[in-house]
């Protein structure tokens, strides 16, 4: 018999929530970001980006947070490596930056390389989340499938995730 590994999630209430200066986007429209990546895969390759799963709980059911940015769109915590960047340094310097906690249908021909990373929660953290941004707990029935509101990847982690035993802890 296998076992699944086993992850520890503690309630939301466990976490402390504050604010700082806002994170400004790069860009100010979809066409400049396109750009922007155009450029930078010319001069540095195929781009590698690393993203956080981190896992709360309410009520008993298992959430992720991620950072709505305005009304509509939501990413999960990370952002882009450095060329040559250590994946789990640059996903660390990048969960300081976003959070301060110890990211028409267009064919792009470049490429990218993006890795989730489940980070595993100690029962108390402190999130300082910008100003121009909100932390959602999202729970995880609500991500299956919905490609439509949360995109490709954040719609199917509840797949991903499916192989791992949730404990939820009580504070």
């Amino acid at each position: 018999m296998v076992m699944s590994p086993v992850v520890n999630t503690y309630p939301l209430s466990s976490y402390t929530f504050g604010t700082k200066e806002p994170k400004m986007e790069k860009d100010t429209s979809v066409a400049d970001r396109l750009a922007r990546m155009k450029v930078n895969y010319m001069k540095e390759g195929m781009r590698t980006s690393v993203e956080a799963i981190l896992l709360v709980q309410e009520h008993n059911h298992p959430h992720i947070l991620l950072l709505q940015i305005g009304n509509t769109f939501c990413k999960l915590p990370g952002g882009r490596l450095k060329p040559g960047e250590n994946e789990i340094e640059g996903l660390k310097r990048k969960l300081s930056s976003k959070l301060a906690a110890n990211s028409p249908s267009l064919q792009p021909n470049w490429q990218e390389c993006k890795k989730l990373y489940l980070v595993y929660l100690s029962e108390r953290e402190y999130f300082a989340v910008p100003k121009n941004l909100k932390l959602l707990a999202v729970p995880l029935f609500e991500l299956y499938d919905n490609v439509q509101r949360y995109g490709p990847v954040i719609s199917t982690i509840p797949q991903q995730l499916s192989r791992f035993q949730f404990n939820m802890m009580h504070a």
